[in-house]
């Protein structure tokens, strides 16, 4: 079964960093790119295949010929915008150049595949190549890109003086990659993280926000968001109408968020029990806030993680009955074939990255944000090169852009606990890993459960989460898939009349390809399907509270809160 990416949003692009790649966000770009044992066995499975390669090599000699001759009917593939100017069509030279690097570029995949790989080769080779091919386009090039020549002529050189501006400005600082957005584009509390509220409870780690009620009634069960431990939880509350706090609260829920502390070198020691502690005690304002005895869950990446493990030692302490229901969103417990990171980590490669955050106290978000960019080239680099140096421009606003660039810390201990349990898969078997005291038993997590995955996501693949999915012990066990990646699969606001979601129960020894075939695709955003599941399970109808927080739990300060302007 495969899987196509045709209604792909501009949220697709722009994923929070996943920890399963903390491996590698310790090593520089020109390191990953370096010859290596994958190059040496993908060089010698081809060897192997020489009529392959000559046929190969053959067919690009015939097909540059036909270039050459202005015969060829080669074209870019339909979604490719790089070669979208009328020049790389009307002019003889360009249209010369383009195709033959599109021939070049084809030729280079096929001999990829004719290597057949194992997983783990062909996720280290289709990042080498995906990287050389793309920074090789032609529309990289500031002396063939028409774009560059038109705003050249159109402003008078200026755009060039720009271009140069600008890229010294981006190589001044990591990451030292084509800024995505102005600083400046958007403020937090302003124009974005919007939605009424206050911080109830601050700690040294966390700050738990309640959100102000918009209906006369609410439900009397609340519902916890958990956000990832890098990047701001305001992703979740990202502008009026996409915000899913505010599509929450309008539908009757009582909403609380953690909002993480951007830890520094003195917070070198926060681990796997910290972070599932503080959970805890943002279960325990909520008791004491809301009256009622348990409450939902919805944890999305990294924090989904934390928050599994944590609910397995509730369960496992006889306190499961706190969860009356779990959510996940693009959340990986699984780490088998999990993509790129996975197939990434090594021992070696583990051990260095520890020992690197280990010697600052933290790793640094921007390392990662680096990382991801890379992982898609043309999106996320290359797109902005000509963008902001060949056409001398400043990047569009864009508020997932904003966010995505709003990046955080990971303490050394967190990192180190993140990267041994990635690297060791320890939450498939149980008991391999602790936490809070306990060992680890996902299949002991009984409370209902929602996991939600995207379709296109390159970070988390929709596969295993599903798979992730089915690790939870729960009797009523759900997975949404929706038609998006990494991060509209959460900014998936009703209205779009591209959205859809598939849904089914997660069977044990179903793979999710079954799944898939089996699944009821469903039109729209699967929030409002979410909203009805929320409110199955989260008890009555009761008058909404007149005043946010509670004795002991006095308001603080207004949301987004303190902690989230933390630099």
């Amino acid at each position: 079964m495969t899987t196509t990416d045709t209604d792909r949003t501009p949220e697709d692009e722009f994923g929070a960093p996943l920890d399963m790649l903390l491996v590698n966000s310790t090593k520089s770009f020109a390191s990953r790119m370096m010859p290596n044992a994958a190059w040496a066995r993908m060089a010698q499975s081809l060897a192997g295949k020489p009529v392959t390669v000559a046929e190969r090599g053959a067919g690009l000699v015939k097909e540059l010929g036909l270039i050459a001759a202005g015969k060829s009917q080669r074209a870019p593939k339909k979604g490719d915008f790089r070669f979208s100017d009328p020049a790389w069509k009307e002019n003889p030279l360009l249209r010369r150049v383009e195709q033959a690097y599109l021939a070049a570029s084809d030729t280079a995949d096929q001999l990829y595949e004719d290597a057949e790989l194992d997983w783990k080769d062909a996720e280290k080779m289709r990042f080498v190549l995906d990287n050389a091919i793309e920074g090789l386009s032609p529309t990289n090039s500031p002396l063939l890109n028409p774009l560059g020549w038109k705003a050249l002529i159109d402003t008078g050189g200026l755009s060039a003086l720009r271009g140069a501006k600008n890229f010294a400005r981006d190589m001044a600082s990591t990451p030292r990659i084509p800024s995505m957005i102005d600083p400046d584009a958007y403020t937090v509390g302003e124009t974005l993280a919007t939605t009424k509220g206050t911080v109830v409870l601050r700690t040294r780690m966390f700050e738990l926000i309640h959100y102000a009620p918009q209906t006369k009634q609410v439900r009397e069960v609340p519902i916890l968001l958990v956000p990832p431990v890098i990047n701001k939880f305001y992703i979740m509350d990202i502008a009026p109408g996409r915000s899913l706090i505010e599509y929450y609260v309008k539908g009757g829920q009582q909403v609380f968020a953690i909002s993480w502390r951007n830890p520094s070198a003195r917070h070198r020691d926060w681990g796997f029990d910290e972070y599932g502690e503080s959970i805890v005690k943002a279960l325990d304002a909520l008791e004491v806030i809301t009256g009622a005895d348990k409450a939902n869950i919805f944890a999305t990446c990294s924090g989904g993680i934390l928050t599994s493990m944590m609910i397995s030692h509730l369960f496992a302490t006889g306190h499961g009955d706190r969860i009356a229901g779990l959510t996940l969103g693009v959340t990986v417990l699984d780490q088998s074939h999990a993509g790129l990171g996975s197939a990434l980590a090594s021992e070696r490669g583990a051990e260095a990255a520890i020992r690197s955050s280990a010697s600052k106290g933290y790793l640094d978000g921007a390392a990662m944000a680096e990382m991801f960019a890379w992982l898609r080239p043309t999106d996320l680099v290359w797109r902005y090169w000509v963008n902001n140096y060949i056409q001398g421009k400043s990047p569009s606003p864009f508020d997932v852009l904003f966010w995505n660039a709003d990046t955080t810390r990971m303490s050394a201990n967190l990192h180190k606990d993140m990267v041994t349990m990635g690297l060791h898969n320890t939450l498939v078997t149980p008991g391999e890993q602790m936490m809070m005291g306990t060992p680890v038993d996902l299949s002991k997590v009984e409370c209902d459960a929602y996991v939600l995955g995207g379709i296109s996501d390159h970070i988390c693949p929709w596969q295993a989460t599903e798979r992730s999915a089915a690790l939870l012990g729960s009797k009523n066990n759900t997975y949404v898939l929706s038609t998006a990646g990494h991060i509209a699969a959460l900014v998936n606001p009703p209205g779009n009349p591209k959205s859809s979601f598939r849904t089914g129960p997660v069977l044990q020894d179903q793979t999710p390809e079954e799944w898939f075939e089996a699944a009821e695709k469903q039109a729209g955003s699967w929030w409002p399907h979410h909203l009805a599941w929320l409110n199955e399970r989260n008890g009555a109808e009761i008058d909404a509270p007149t005043q946010l927080g509670a004795p002991g739990y006095e308001p603080l300060a207004p949301a987004p809160g303190t902690f989230v302007h933390e630099k």
